[in-house]
């Protein structure tokens, strides 16, 4: 068996980047010979998963892979920099020198000054002892104390300087990192290989295409929303982060919601034993209700079977990048384009004061883009500029979207709620009755002059048993909704001139026989 030791180039071709790992797909065409031969190939990244190694040769001529493997090396960096490195990092390891001697030397200052208030404290307690015992060598004890007095300036003004140049070197030090962080990266030290044992019939190319997963990669989902008049432009990026030790240049990039490790086995299934039991008169006599919140989804005019959620185990989504793309192995963010396109937007003010009492401008599209819109972070930019970040959530294709894109702060909702709750008749008939008043307030700027059209809803609770019934008093409404939907959103369209006050009356009764409980 002939050995080639000299490594031939393996480079990334393409990349399917996953939730929290990348499958990568390398391509080679390789010069055999006829028989048995070992190929070193690589370099290529260390962090590569030795059980998901995968090779295919392609020739004319019968060719079969007996042996693959992944070999490691570790080559240790040194502690001084050599001829090949930058000049940031021959700065970086002379600061680095300069720091240390600078700190030694300020060690030694306060060792002589902790020395010098020692000798001091010596000497008074000396001069004191010799006055005490009728001692009075007053010129000597002079000489001393400015002896010591003198030393003890002279080393802390040595040692403030000193404090100075080092606080500078180390302003100088950090600056240097932060170059090299954006400028650099450190050499990697682990490198891997690849070994592959092949045998071909004949001599001459044989295509070579190699697959692994790697972790240290993942990307996420984001979005810009561009509004130009009615038109809104909603460009789908993906935001690619890669440490894998190894760059991506050029390659077929390819975004997947698919989750490797999750489990695949179904769930076992149990018993479910449904046993049936006669009430008691008591419980006979009363029904049991209560309230809950109730989230309601519309997936738009365009039927699509089997939406799951992104991140709950349901199907799995890929997208593709219409451009081959290059991913730089420095594990900060980096947005690739995915697709574009640009739709007619209808504009709505609209406010929920239940949920919030700002004004937001409304935009409702549908989702042209050909495939489905995973739930992410959308950069909002209208005339002005960037106008803040929303977000968008899952929505299939063809359906429609809402997109908040940002609060006007001109508006001002203040919302009040009064109850009240009294029994009725020989029954007990428990009515609540419930007044909501809304406050619509426009602050205008000077010099407008037009209207502007703002849509307020209150929420009706809706009653899904015969014994709670629900009635809207359009009397005590001021003024009454215009609409109520099935699932009891009352809505008002208002229109405010500049500085203009509105308040909205809302008022319904939820009435209750005797016998329920819970409400």
């Amino acid at each position: 068996m002939s050995t080639d030791q000299t490594p031939i180039a393996l480079p990334v071709t393409a990349v399917t980047c996953l939730e929290d790992r990348a499958h990568v797909e390398r391509s080679a065409v390789l010069e055999l010979q006829a028989g048995v031969q070992r190929l070193r190939l690589g370099p290529v990244s260390a962090l590569a998963v030795d059980r998901t190694l995968h090779a295919e040769l392609t020739a004319d001529h019968p060719a079969t892979v007996l042996d693959l493997r992944i070999v490691r090396s570790w080559t240790p960096r040194g502690p001084l920099p050599d001829a090949d490195d930058s000049a940031l990092r021959h700065r970086l390891h002379s600061l680095e020198k300069e720091q240390a001697a600078l700190k030694q030397r300020r060690d030694r200052l306060r060792a002589r000054l902790d020395a010098l208030a020692r000798l001091a404290a010596d000497l008074l307690r000396d001069i004191g002892e010799g006055a005490g015992s009728g001692e009075t060598d007053v010129p000597r004890w002079s000489r001393e104390l400015d002896r010591v007095d003198g030393e003890r300036d002279t080393y802390s003004e040595e040692l403030r300087s000193l404090e100075s140049e080092l606080a500078a070197v180390a302003a100088e030090l950090d600056s240097v990192r932060r170059a090299m962080d954006l400028a650099e990266t450190e050499p990697v030290e682990l490198v891997g290989h690849i070994e592959l044992t092949v045998q071909a019939a004949a001599a001459g190319p044989v295509g070579l295409r190699l697959s692994h997963l790697t972790p240290c990669a993942l990307w996420r989902p984001a979005y810009r929303a561009v509004l130009d008049g009615g038109a809104l432009t909603l460009e789908t990026d993906a935001m690619v982060w890669q440490q894998t030790g190894e760059d991506w240049s050029d390659v077929r990039l390819t975004l997947s919601t698919a989750r490797s490790a999750a489990a695949t086995e179904p769930p076992r299934l149990g018993e479910d034993r449904l046993t049936l039991k006669d009430r008691s008169a008591a419980e006979r006599r009363t029904v049991e209700v209560e309230l809950r919140e109730q989230e309601i989804g519309d997936l738009g005019p365009v039927p699509v079977p089997g939406l799951p959620g992104v991140a709950d185990g349901g199907e799995v989504r890929v997208l593709h990048s219409p451009s081959p793309v290059s991913v730089p192995g420095d594990g900060r963010a980096h947005r690739v384009p995915v697709s574009s396109f640009t739709t007619p937007a209808e504009s709505e003010y609209g406010c929920s004061p239940e949920l919030s009492p700002l004004v937001t401008r409304l935009l409702r599209f549908d989702n042209r883009s050909g495939h489905v819109l995973l739930a992410g972070p959308v950069d909002l930019v209208r005339d002005s500029g960037y106008g803040g970040r929303g977000t968008l959530d899952f929505t299939a294709p063809g359906a429609p979207v809402e997109l908040a894109f940002g609060s006007c702060d001109d508006f001002r909702v203040v919302r009040d709620v009064e109850e009240s709750r009294e029994s009725v008749g020989l029954s007990q008939r428990t009515v609540l009755t419930r007044i909501v008043r809304l406050h619509l307030s426009r602050f205008s700027a000077p010099g407008e002059n037009d209207e502007r059209t703002v849509v307020l809803r209150e929420r009706i609770p809706v009653s899904e048993v015969s014994a709670v019934e629900i009635r809207l008093s359009k009397d005590a409404c001021s003024p009454a909704p215009e609409t109520v939907d099935t699932e009891g959103i009352a809505s008002w369209t208002i229109t405010l001139p500049p500085g203009g006050r509105r308040t909205l009356t809302l008022a319904y009764e939820v009435s209750a026989s005797g016998k329920v409980t819970g409400l």
